[in-house]
């Protein structure tokens, strides 16, 4: 096949509930960059490839698009996609894989010859692989998947009983991308629909309940998928290998943030994870606590996370009434568990009260164990100007920094 066009499709609507820290797994950020993001830049490198079709979350399409700078989706980008780079859409996926595939296969451009399918969880995997599976479908293979050898033991089991030991010598692990003639994997699909009983678990399988035969190439141990904690340890780790210490994405992040909540003074006040008794509180969904919101939110900005509202949301009962502390402190986490150290946080009030100072040693500490960071607070007021001068409420500014972590 002289000089292919090859549609890469990327399923990414999935929760990773596995790797917690509550954000989709493909918009988790690893040294730097969303997971997604590095998928893109793994597959796009190949010189076939034309078209690039995202399956994200519904309710995240618009996100996605901005995320990748995908601003315009008329019909004059599509014809004349950025300099350098293939077309890239995003389109709303499914309740399963198989549903997010097939949504994205009805994108993709006709001219395609080839179509890959490549799971936004295996972000670093190398150029060769791709090359390999464009290469072996040029050929002539109608479905090729990357695969290596499987090292360990692996046995049947019934219940707490093991049943079974398959040779493993004729077993292996099966990776992506996976690589089909696009007229066979829309074929494939279009029986799959017919043949829910198949039970495909990937897009080989889905072709090989349909007769169609696949063809094997080695795989690459840097094109694993992340799905647990430790998995995003890993890929920290290669990218150091692989960038050492001119990687940019080692470079601290800042961000910083504002709030303000006025005075409610059915409400007790929560100022810098601390109780003022005999100060009129802050209106809010959770307690108010203007100091720790402001805190945490730089936190989830400098890891490009979104900010409080996308991650602890009023339409989320759970943290209705929820302490300062408690939203700082699962921040903090979120952002460790996407791959950063909190270097340290610091927070200026802004109000004519309470008087910080007599308590200024008393907030940080507090503060500082919810962030398991250190926390530095000042104050200030506005001399009478604007809301916060008229007594109408109190606001903080934070400031944020972290670094990626470099696993030991």
């Amino acid at each position: 096949m002289p000089d292919p066009r090859t549609a890469v499709l990327i399923p990414a609507a999935g929760s990773g509930t596995r790797l917690g820290g509550g954000t989709p797994k493909a918009l988790r950020v690893l040294r730097g960059r969303t997971i997604l993001e590095r998928a893109v830049s793994s597959v796009s490198a190949h010189p076939s490839v034309r078209q690039i079709v995202i399956a994200a979350p519904s309710e995240m399409v618009a996100d996605v698009r901005s995320l990748l700078c995908l601003h315009d989706t008329s019909a004059e980008r599509a014809a004349a996609p950025p300099l350098g780079g293939p077309r890239v859409d995003v389109v709303a996926g499914g309740a399963t894989r198989q549903e997010s595939v097939s949504l994205a296969l009805a994108a993709v451009d006709p001219r395609c010859d080839i179509v890959l399918v490549h799971d936004a969880a295996r972000p670093l995997v190398p150029l060769e692989v791709v090359e390999r599976v464009v290469a072996a479908v040029s050929a002539g293979s109608p479905a090729v998947i990357p695969v290596l050898p499987v090292v360990d033991t692996i046995r049947q089991v019934a219940g707490d009983r093991s049943t079974a030991t398959p040779d493993r010598s004729s077993l292996r692990a099966v990776q992506t991308p996976q690589g089909f003639d696009r007229q066979t994997l829309h074929d494939a699909y279009r029986h799959a629909e017919s043949s829910p009983e198949a039970g495909a678990t990937d897009d080989a399988a889905v072709a090989e309940a349909a007769g169609i035969p696949v063809t094997v190439v080695p795989g690459h141990p840097e094109a694993f998928k992340i799905t647990l904690p430790e998995d995003m340890s890993r890929a920290q780790t290669l990218l150091d290998q692989r960038r050492g210490h001119s990687d940019p994405c080692r470079t601290p992040l800042i961000a910083t943030s504002v709030d303000v909540h006025a005075f409610d003074a059915e409400r007790p006040l929560h100022l810098a994870g601390l109780h003022w008794p005999g100060e009129p509180g802050l209106g809010g969904h959770s307690d108010a606590d203007v100091a720790c919101h402001a805190a945490a939110e730089a936190l989830l900005a400098a890891a490009g996370l979104g900010d409080l509202g996308s991650n602890f949301g009023t339409d989320e009962p759970q943290w209705a009434g929820a302490s300062g502390t408690t939203l700082l402190s699962e921040a903090a986490s979120r952002v460790r568990s996407a791959g950063y150290t909190i270097g340290n946080v610091s927070v200026q009030i802004i109000g004519n009260r309470p008087r910080l100072g007599p308590r200024r040693m008393e907030a940080e500490e507090a503060m500082g164990a919810a962030a398991g960071a250190a926390v530095r607070l000042c104050a200030t007021t506005t001399d009478g100007l604007g809301l916060t001068g008229r007594g109408e409420g109190v606001a903080a500014v934070a400031t944020a920094l972290l670094t990626p972590s470099i696993p030991g």
